[in-house]
């Protein structure tokens, strides 16, 4: 493997803008060492510090974007970096305006910023012409039993700007929707989101709910053209009342037609919001049958629910590898930084086997304490690893509140029926023990 090197032989650099608890992080160092290039952090961390976590990341705000850019770019006294990643929605409009500053190939901060926010995000796809549900921005100190009478049930209440399905919930009737409703409410005052400091958490979006199958779409944005890396099945039923994801599956069952329009519509959607150089990672949902991949009507709808200018979150990205024009095996971090340096990645394809991860689910509230039958699920035939991230004795949130999961299973196969289930019988291997969280009066 060649290694990166700038003209006169120096090291590249790399700016990684991330939050100091993303997954990802670990990964996108392995690839930078692999390829010799020195990643340079930003992350919110406390500036009064020196160094708390020993990476010599620069501290930013993501709310303060002068004050972080300002930071940045002096951070970078002899020369700019040599490319720009963001991992996770919040760093994307801040890396975004550090690209202009730099000079470098990156996303107009608009269309960064409209790519986070959901009601944004719709008014866009709508001028588009692409098919979008019915939707309605209302102030979150709202009376949610007067608004309870103006919806068309079913309906789903949502944020604007958080991720992973946080906050999300599907309501069928007036009495769901106001107890929904306040709940969104209470989870937007919490103290983790009223930190961010972003006027996105004073509105409610209100969307006619849309049935049918669920797909994410991997992508490289290159001067706006679109390269597709990866389609994944959703093949569990999202229907609510909350929209955990679990399992996520490549490559797609659905039939090619359907394929090739569901990339048309993330190519659209993508023009609509006005992004231009960055990974991408899109969710859409299709009229079709979860279960068979096939299609209701003759020419089903596809609803592109977002496209986020960053790639595939947490550790799901393990779920994808490349072979590299030597033959040799890339991880997607790597293709990520050949990408941001300039390199044209075009060459390195999907592996040909199937591939999948489960998100492991968060069963019920309480205090993580164990988890049995990790051998037993690592063993099953095709699982590669299973990883479990939860840390004993902490406390655990399932959706709505909740943004994290208990871990991870990944598999691989012949195809993608095969990986299905080698990830589900692991996942019936394992047993967690979870207490029941003690109430102390005051």
């Amino acid at each position: 493997m060649v290694l990166l090197r700038r003209t006169d032989g120096a090291i590249l650099k790399v700016l990684l803008l991330a939050t100091t608890t993303g997954y990802q992080i670990r990964s996108f160092g392995e690839a930078a060492r692999k390829l010799g290039v020195e990643l340079v952090f930003a992350s919110d961390r406390c500036d009064h510090l020196d160094d708390p976590w020993w990476d010599h990341a620069i501290p930013i705000r993501f709310h303060d974007e002068e004050r972080s850019v300002a930071a940045i770019v002096a951070a970078f006294p002899d020369a700019p970096p040599a490319g720009i990643l963001a991992v996770g929605d919040r760093p994307t409009l801040l890396a975004a305006r550090a690209a202009a500053a730099f000079g470098l190939p990156g996303n107009p901060p608009e269309a960064a910023a409209a790519s986070r926010n959901k009601l944004a995000s719709r008014r866009a796809f709508k001028a588009a012409g692409l098919p979008t549900p019915s939707f309605q921005p209302v102030p979150v100190d709202r009376d949610a039993y007067e608004l309870s009478n103006h919806v068309s049930y079913p309906a789903v209440v949502k944020p604007l700007a958080l991720s992973g399905s946080r906050g999300v919930m599907r309501v069928d009737d007036a009495a769901e929707f106001v107890s929904a409703f306040d709940r969104l409410r209470r989870l937007l005052d919490s103290r983790d989101v009223q930190m961010e400091r972003d006027t996105a958490h004073q509105v409610v979006m209100i969307e006619s709910f849309i049935r049918g199958a669920e797909f994410a779409v991997e992508g490289l944005l290159e001067q706006g053209e679109l390269r597709t890396l990866a389609i994944f099945d959703k093949p569990d039923p999202l229907d609510g009342p909350f929209f955990e994801e679990t399992i996520y599956l490549t490559p797609s069952r659905a039939p090619q037609e359907t394929q090739a329009r569901i990339v048309d519509a993330v190519r659209t959607a993508i023009t609509a919001l006005g992004l231009r150089h960055c990974p991408v990672h899109a969710e859409c949902r299709v009229e079709m049958s979860p279960q068979s991949r096939s299609a209701d009507p003759v020419d089903p709808p596809v609803y592109v629910l977002e496209v986020a200018a960053r790639p595939i979150g947490g550790l799901c990205s393990k779920a994808l590898r490349f072979q590299a024009p030597d033959g040799s095996i890339a991880s997607l971090e790597e293709v990520l930084l050949r990408h941001a340096l300039g390199e044209d990645v075009s060459a390195f394809a999907r592996e040909r086997q199937a591939s999948g991860v489960m998100m492991i689910p968060i069963p019920r509230r309480g205090i993580y304490r164990r988890v049995d039958g990790v051998d037993e699920a690592s063993a099953v035939s095709g699982v590669e690893s299973v990883q479990i991230t939860a840390k004993p004795d902490t406390m655990l949130v399932p959706l709505p509140e909740g943004k994290s999961y208990l871990g991870f299973i990944f598999a691989r196969g012949e195809d993608a029926d095969a990986v299905d289930r080698a990830l589900r019988a692991a996942h019936a291997c394992l047993q967690f023990e979870i207490d029941r969280e003690v109430v102390v009066a005051t």
